[in-house]
């Protein structure tokens, strides 16, 4: 199935880009989210390692242990108001979440002291002194493997979670345990294991209303199983009409199956507050690119455009279109307006659109030259083809010494890359 890029979410370098924001504003669990996420995005790109990953596996490092070292300063203060339960869950998801040796090691002394103090509360009647912890068989040390990774699963459970409407939120969190594992498998990328356990979930939570529906739709959806899907979606949004992800999800199927007069009135059927955002005009414009009414969907963009003023998504979508009518010089001047707005914190999308349709038009500047040049570092599963423009622009300026050498770069990314 093609999935849209539009509704895809953030590119890497704009999910790291917020992910700085949130540091900047100490919230280190959401900029931990959005680190994983950039880096998988990244991963799924192919190629060889490359300096961005470090960068995020050293920011993803570094907010991981911040985080830690927030959840051991919390849990002192609820060791001071005897909320010893409270302290002892949030030191072990610490512990779970830290590499750090040195606060590993004052975790663990944290932990030894509250389960002190349990012992001494449980045994204030008992003259005889408690025995040694490391007798202790259910405070004994380390703690089973288990019980931190359990911890870690459900910090993991309520971040995600955390990023949800207030009553969804809360929803999700009294769906039950099947729900959360299969939840957290759907956003982990196990769809076969989401389907099992959101099937399941959505059995012992039979209320009419319930979200569940959403979460396995998602997992079918991923699986290829569009049918199922498609019948998970169509019977929640009738409960649930301003849900954006459902209409997106199942306008996707009906574009899958061709069925482009079922998108079109489900789009028509939007609640006020849904048909006006920008991701409903995405829809509408991309169902008419969808169902080959290039001219009807160049003219809509145009038109919210004109309305609605600039926008880089709907720029974007526009560009698409024009492409897909031939008309390469309109294209490649929106992809240039783009460009010119965010530069090179751009989506290396955008910049290899625009690199291709200039070189196209005949352009061999410098400054395609250097896009080019970002682009092999970036994404360098396309190393071969930049090395080949990157040849070819050094011939045009006159060094024949760097088109040889870029010549041979293409060849040999060409011959690494995998027979298919």
């Amino acid at each position: 199935m093609r999935f849209l890029s539009l509704f895809s979410g953030p590119s890497p370098e704009k999910l790291e880009q917020k992910g700085d924001a949130l540091v900047a504003a100490g919230y280190w669990g959401e900029a931990r989210l959005l680190y994983e996420r950039a880096r998988d995005k990244l991963a799924k790109r192919g190629g060889p390692a490359n300096g961005r990953q470090a960068r995020l596996a050293a920011k993803i490092r570094q907010v991981r242990e911040a985080l830690a070292r927030e959840h051991q300063r919390t849990a002192a203060n609820l060791a001071e108001n005897d909320c010893l339960a409270e302290a002892r869950e949030l030191l072990l998801v610490a512990l779970g979440i830290s590499a750090d040796e040195g606060l590993r090691a004052s975790l663990k002394a944290q932990l030894q002291g509250l389960a002190a103090r349990e012992r001494a509360g449980a045994d204030a009647a008992v003259p005889d002194p408690p025995q040694s912890l490391a007798e202790e068989e259910d405070l004994s040390w380390p703690p089973e493997p288990e019980a931190v990774g359990a911890a870690a699963e459900a910090e993991y459970f309520f971040a995600l979670c955390s990023t949800l409407p207030e009553a969804v939120r809360d929803a999700y969190l009294g769906y039950g345990e099947t729900f959360k594992a299969g939840f957290i498998a759907l956003n982990r990328g196990d769809f076969a294991a989401a389907a099992r356990l959101l099937g399941r979930a959505m059995a012992q939570n039979p209320q009419p209303g319930s979200y569940i529906p959403l979460e396995l739709a998602t997992a079918c959806l991923n699986l290829g199983r569009l049918g199922a899907a498609r019948r998970l979606l169509e019977a929640f949004i009738p409960h649930h009409p301003a849900a954006l992800p459902a209409y997106q999800m199942l306008c996707e199927i009906y574009w899958e199956l061709k069925e482009f007069d079922r998108a079109h009135g489900l789009l028509a059927g939007l609640p006020p507050e849904l048909a006006a955002s920008q991701a409903a005009v995405g829809l509408k414009g991309e169902t008419l690119y969808q169902a080959g009414e290039l001219e009807q969907a160049a003219s809509f963009y145009r038109d919210v455009l004109a309305v609605f003023g600039w926008s880089e998504a709907v720029a974007v979508a526009l560009a698409k279109v024009y492409e897909a009518l031939r008309q390469p010089a309109a294209a490649r001047a929106l992809y240039g307006r783009i460009l010119g707005a965010c530069g090179t914190h751009c989506d290396p999308e955008i910049r290899h659109r625009y690199a291709e349709l200039s070189f196209a038009a005949g352009l061999r500047g410098e400054d395609i030259l250097e896009l080019y040049l970002a682009l092999a570092r970036e994404l360098p599963e396309n190393a071969a083809l930049y090395y080949d423009r990157i040849s070819r622009i050094y011939t045009r300026l006159g060094n024949s010494v760097e088109a040889a050498r870029f010549r041979a770069f293409s060849e040999r990314a060409h011959a690494r890359r995998p027979r298919r």
